[in-house]
C-alpha cells in the first residue's frame, strides 16, 4: 500500500527527504486477468443463466395456479433453520473479527430475501398475507440488508 506524503522544499530538507515522490491519486492499474479455469467457469455460468431464460417462460405459462406440497412444513422449517444457522455463524464470525463472515453474511442475506419473497407470494389473502408482509418488512428484509452491508464492508475493506 502506498502512502501519499505531501511536503515542500523546506520540510523536505528539514526531515531528511532528498525529494518528494509524486504519486498519482488515480493509478490506472491493470486488473490481473483471471485464470483460464475461472474464465471458463464464468462463461459456463453466463451460459446457464441465459439458458434459464426460456425456461422461465415455460414455468410462467405452464405451472398450475395452485399446488399441494407433501412436505410443506419440512421446507419452511428447513429454510428458517438455515437462516438461524446463518445468522448465528455470521454473528460469531463478525464478533471474532474473522473476515469469512462476509461469506456467511452473503448466504444469510440471500436466504432471508428468498424467505420474504416466498412468504409473501405463497400466503393466503387476508391475515396470512398481512403477517407475511409484516415479517418481511419488519424482520427478514432488514436483517438481509444488515447482512448485505456487513458483507460489502468486509469485501471493500480487504480489497
Amino acid at each position: 500500500m502506498r502512502h501519499l506524503v505531501s511536503c515542500n522544499d523546506e520540510s523536505a530538507g528539514a526531515e531528511g527527504f532528498d525529494r518528494a515522490e509524486v504519486i498519482p491519486l488515480h493509478e490506472e492499474a491493470e486488473e490481473p486477468r483471471p485464470a483460464r479455469g475461472m474464465r471458463r467457469a464464468g462463461w459456463l455460468l453466463v451460459t446457464c443463466g441465459l439458458a434459464l431464460l426460456p425456461w422461465l417462460y415455460v414455468l410462467a405459462t405452464g405451472l398450475p395456479a395452485t399446488a399441494t406440497a407433501a412436505h410443506w412444513p419440512v421446507a419452511w422449517v428447513g429454510l428458517d433453520a438455515l437462516e438461524a444457522l446463518g445468522l448465528i455463524a455470521t454473528g460469531l464470525l463478525a464478533a471474532r473479527g474473522d473476515r469469512r463472515h462476509a461469506l456467511a453474511a452473503t448466504a444469510t442475506a440471500t436466504l432471508l430475501a428468498v424467505d420474504a419473497w416466498f412468504d409473501t407470494t405463497t400466503s393466503a389473502p387476508g391475515g396470512d398475507f398481512a403477517t407475511a408482509v409484516a415479517m418481511a418488512l419488519g424482520a427478514e428484509l432488514p436483517l438481509a440488508a444488515l447482512c448485505g452491508r456487513l458483507a460489502l464492508r468486509a469485501l471493500s475493506r480487504h480489497a
